[in-house]
């Protein structure tokens, strides 16, 4: 499953020196983070928008990841943030996000969120009825608190949002508070389905044109998150789901589901396509609604990777045939998706290159966890792993590479690189601020 590899990943990989001088600083694993690429996902996104001819807004979601790098990024490329607690809230604000583009979701928000949040303008999706109520007492007819009513999708099992009756009463409470301004709703869906989120944001123009004959301004529709980020080629990924089985991986292991690590339509190409279905585009222009979108994983695709040291190498056996079981120095709470009880797919990059022969690789962490692998899965390396080697999991800016992390066995939490392009092709590098 060999990774798509960004050009900034490939002069990382290229330079002589750069990735053991970082390794042997740092003493641990470590995080890579390139900002850069946040702001080219931001312009790619933006000119989605801009082609449909859709006043759009962007919220990063910042659950996806906590550097602050990132936030930085949003800050100066003209996105905004999606925050859920009074942290992350005055994270985005210390990176220069602005109160008035910031999101704030979650459910039943706790007041001192609320109440910091309708104080900076920012944006705040309602969850249910309790909720707006402690709001409106909270915020000031001066300065009237800006909503956006979470709607519960049809059929759907979440907890999150409000059926339409409880729809209905909160549009209802919101004309009855001075101290609220509707701006309009919001709801998420599970799932990359464009069309299924096309169809449900037309829908919600139509709440807006109602809630407009009531008197609420109503001008904003978004749709959430869910912009598939397309990881390994096509061509891997159909050989894989083709052949998997329990023999592939160490000690027979098997898992019921995989995040669809290729995905054919990502990022700002989904958005086009969902602005596309059913002239969802002409729709929001001709009744002057604008589209918000919160991508957490998409924002950050291509934006970072991890960096583990190799510490151990046994031979363990499969079927009659010899295969590597490496101890890194590191856990795979790094990598989330096996904390979901998933595999994180994409081949690890080993580094340094040199020749050899191809080694079936198994990867393990450095706890008493006989679980605690970080690829079960036997991967191709293209020669045996060294003691010192280093191994570079691709692409994992997205959810994977602090979402889960611990200081489990009181080892410490590996820290965040930042690169920074300088003159003649090099990179110069900076702890994150987070």
């Amino acid at each position: 499953m060999p990774a798509h590899l960004d050009p900034w990943e490939r002069r990382l990989l290229a330079d002589p020196d750069l990735l053991g001088d970082l390794a042997f600083a740092l003493g641990g694993p470590f995080h890579v983070m390139y900002p850069a690429r946040v702001g080219q996902n931001i312009r790619a996104f933006r000119a989605a928008f801009a082609h449909a001819g859709v006043h759009g807004v962007i919220y990063y979601g910042k659950k996806a990841n906590k550097a602050a790098c990132v936030a930085r990024a949003c800050a100066e490329h003209g996105a905004g943030v999606d925050v859920a607690s009074v942290g992350e809230l005055t994270a985005a604000l210390a990176q220069g996000v602005r109160g008035d583009e910031l999101m704030v979701t979650g459910p039943a928000k706790a007041d001192e969120l609320l109440w910091l949040a309708a104080r900076h303008g920012a944006l705040i999706a309602v969850d249910d009825l309790g909720e707006l109520e402690r709001l409106a007492r909270l915020a000031s007819t001066d300065e009237p608190a800006r909503v956006l009513i979470r709607v519960l999708p049809a059929a759907s099992a979440s907890r999150f949002g409000m059926t339409s009756g409880e729809t209905d009463a909160a549009v209802a409470l919101c004309g009855a508070h001075g101290s609220i301004r509707l701006e309009g709703f919001s709801f998420h869906l599970s799932g990359y389905d464009a069309v299924a989120r096309a169809d449900l944001a037309g829908e919600l123009i139509a709440r807006c044109l109602h809630a407009r004959t009531l008197g609420h301004p109503a001008t904003t529709v978004s749709i959430g998150g869910g912009f598939g980020v397309d990881y390994v080629p096509a061509e891997a990924a159909m050989a894989f789901t083709a052949g998997v089985g329990r023999q592939w991986f160490h000690s027979g292991k098997s898992f019921d589901s995989y995040y669809p690590y290729h995905f054919p339509v990502p990022g700002a190409a989904m958005l086009a396509q969902i602005l596309d279905h059913a002239d969802l585009a002409g729709r929001l222009r001709d009744n002057a609604v604008r589209l918000a979108i919160e991508p957490g994983r998409a924002l950050l695709a291509h934006a970072g990777c991890t960096v583990f040291r190799v510490q151990g190498s046994k031979i363990r056996h499969a079927h009659g045939e010899p295969y590597r079981l490496l101890t890194v120095d590191g856990t795979s709470l790094s990598l989330s998706e096996q904390w979901f009880d998933s595999e994180y797919l994409p081949d690890p990059v080993l580094w340094p290159a040199r020749p050899g022969a191809a080694t079936p690789t198994s990867v393990g962490a450095a706890t008493c966890l006989d679980s605690d692998m970080l690829s079960w899965r036997r991967v191709p390396l293209p020669r045996p792993a060294e003691v010192g080697d280093l191994l570079i999991y691709p692409n994992t800016a997205g959810y994977q590479m602090d979402s889960n992390e611990s200081a489990f066995h009181e080892l410490p939490i590996p820290p965040k690189v930042v690169l920074h392009d300088a003159p003649g092709e090099r990179f110069r590098w900076t702890r994150d601020g987070n």
